[in-house]
């Protein structure tokens, strides 16, 4: 049997307890028709019969008075209608005689009407007025009253049973209408509890074959629907194990190659030195590596984000901000250099980890984790320290040799020791000026090992604007007269004060406006600008220079970093050197240029607090 028929089947008990009862109460309703037709046809016709024949006999009474009276042949006609009325509801009333003592009440009626008959017919034979008004009175009159009592008797009998028996059929009416709510309930009662054990056993199967489902759901691939027939579900369970296996096969073919992938993957990061986390996009650590877990003494079997907690705080703010990096949609992390290491205490020693950070996706190309790598970069770390001490080393062992050695040329030029001939001349400045070019790349160096190792000294001071932008362009006006470039103050008075140190600031300047006089050509215009920007004040060094490559503009404030065709003599170390001063400051440095329309390098000082003004008394 299909589904269809199934469902049809489990509604019949509904339908046959409508029919059962519909046909209950129709057999009911029908039973008191015919109660109600039997008192008619059995006690309302005698009804009639009596009332009709006390009418006529009363009828017959007032004809004989007439008759009494002198007007007989009145009171003939009239006798003679109501006599064959008298008479034939008589045979009518013999003919329905339903009721127990009915017979014995119709026969005295008879008799009583024979009686009375037979009065009238002397009657209609008394000439004589006062004869026949006592004939009347004397024999007549008592016969019509027994007559007409007989005939009450008959009517009291018959509506005393119509009475007695619309009274049971009242009652029957109300014994029928409880059963047939009794029967409504039981019947409706029945046919739910059937319709339910149907309605059971037809939806047995989908719960099996829904727990099969949630079992394959939950990962038991070796469930099944075990389901006999031919019907719709029997085929879909059908269909649903072929799934299943289909989906087991599918399974077991490719859960060893995802486990020896997953066994691969794992020995390829945990082979690597440096530690590897895997996070989530809120920061719950997914994954780690076992150098991770010694390095940084994570537990592997906490669960989210409680597995860094472990963790040193200076590592777990730099993964923090790792991850906000990539999840904010900006790429992969990168470090700039190895001044964003964190140093980390390991059971081995002090280590220096660089973070660089990748982003997880998802095959719909969403970020859904990301990949933090820690990379130990001690050695490099000791390498660069050496490398500075040395670079230190060797600036401070030329300084003393090279003032030496510019003083000498310096008295030979002057021509202390001797005139010199005009060759000689040409060489010893073009010495000298090596000599300076040399003196400025030690001073730079020297810079450079002061910074990196935390012996600069800032002693802020409140310095005019306008007066230090003055001072540094006084500085470089020679270099700029040299080049053939002008220089040129766009500070406006009042400007204000910067709270800076007048060394470093001017320092500073040199290496900018040095920069800017190198790259700018003969007759171009060298600026700088100062504007007030809330709790700093900003300044702006303009060229009319080629400009900085846009690939080149994130790197220009590195480290002995020079653009390409910058000519020999440059260590690179100038903007460097700039970047670090303003930084200690609390400043911040800047590069804003187009290939061909020159460059603007700007940095900012902190605005000195104007003294209260006095108020007087």
């Amino acid at each position: 049997m299909s589904f269809r028929g199934k469902l049809l089947l489990a509604q019949l008990p509904l339908m046959a307890a409508l029919l059962l009862i519909g046909a209950g109460g129709s057999f009911i309703i029908a039973s008191l028709g015919r109660a109600s037709s039997r008192i008619l046809a059995d006690n309302y016709r005698s009804v009639l019969a009596a009332e009709r024949m006390k009418e006529s006999v009363e009828r017959l009474d007032s004809a004989a008075l007439l008759e009494v009276a002198g007007q007989g042949r009145r009171g003939l006609v009239e006798a003679g209608q109501h006599r064959q009325r008298f008479e034939a509801e008589l045979v009518v009333q013999e003919g329905n005689i339903t009721e127990k003592g009915e017979t014995d009440l119709t026969r005295t009626l008879r008799a009583r009407w024979n009686q009375y008959r037979a009065g009238l017919d002397q009657l209609h034979g008394i000439a004589d007025p006062a004869a026949a008004g006592a004939f009347y009175f004397d024999k007549l009159r008592p016969v019509f009253t027994q007559t007409k009592e007989a005939a009450d008797a008959v009517l009291s009998l018959n509506q005393d049973s119509m009475v007695r028996r619309s009274e049971r059929a009242r009652a029957q009416a109300e014994r029928v209408r409880a059963s047939l709510i009794a029967a409504v309930v039981i019947g409706f009662g029945l046919a739910v509890l059937g319709s339910s054990v149907l309605t059971a056993r037809l939806l047995r199967p989908l719960g099996v074959l829904e727990q099969a489902a949630r079992r394959i759901g939950e990962g038991d691939l070796a469930s099944r629907a075990r389901l006999t027939g031919k019907d719709e579900v029997a085929r879909l369970a059908h269909e649903f194990n072929t799934m299943a296996g289909r989906l087991q096969q599918y399974r077991e073919s490719s859960l060893g190659e995802l486990l020896e992938a997953q066994q691969a993957s794992q020995s390829a990061i945990d082979s690597l030195p440096d530690p590897v986390l895997v996070l989530g996009i809120e920061g719950e650590l997914r994954h780690c590596n076992r150098a991770a877990e010694t390095m940084l003494r994570l537990d592997p079997d906490a669960q989210g984000e409680g597995a860094l907690l472990a963790a040193d705080p200076a590592v777990r703010e730099v993964v923090d901000a790792v991850r906000q990096h990539v999840v904010g949609g900006h790429g992969a992390f990168v470090p700039h250099g190895l001044e964003e290491a964190v140093r980390v205490s390991t059971p081995d020693g002090d280590r220096h980890l660089l973070a660089r950070g990748t982003a997880v996706y998802n095959e719909g190309g969403a970020v859904v984790g990301v990949t933090v790598a820690l990379q130990d970069v001690s050695r490099l770390m000791r390498f660069d320290e050496l490398k500075n001490n040395l670079v230190a080393t060797v600036a401070h062992e030329f300084r003393t040799p090279l003032t030496s050695l510019r003083m000498a040329i310096h008295l030979c030029t002057e021509q202390v020791v001797g005139p010199l001939t005009e060759k000689q001349a040409d060489l010893l400045h073009a010495a000298r000026e090596d000599c300076e070019r040399l003196q400025s790349i030690v001073d730079e160096l020297l810079d450079l090992s002061r910074i990196q190792s935390g012996r600069v000294d800032l002693r802020p001071v409140p310095l005019d604007v306008e007066a230090l932008v003055r001072d540094a362009l006084e500085a470089q006006r020679p270099a700029a007269a040299q080049r053939g470039v002008e220089l040129r103050s766009e500070v406006l008075p009042g400007s204000g004060q910067v709270l800076a140190d007048p060394e470093r600031a001017q320092l500073v300047f040199t290496n900018l406006l040095s920069n800017a006089i190198r790259h700018s050509p003969q007759g171009g215009v060298v600026s700088v600008g100062a504007t007030g920007a809330g709790d700093s004040v900003r300044f702006d060094v303009k060229d009319a220079g080629p400009g900085v490559p846009h690939e080149y503009q994130a790197a220009i404030f590195e480290k002995f970093f020079r653009l390409p065709g910058t000519p020999n003599g440059v260590a690179g170390l100038g903007l460097f050197i700039a970047k670090e001063l303003v930084q200690a400051h609390g400043g911040e440095i800047g590069l804003d240029s187009e290939p061909g329309r020159g460059s603007a390098f700007w940095f900012t000082l902190p605005a000195a607090q104007e003294p209260a003004a006095q108020v007087s008394a």
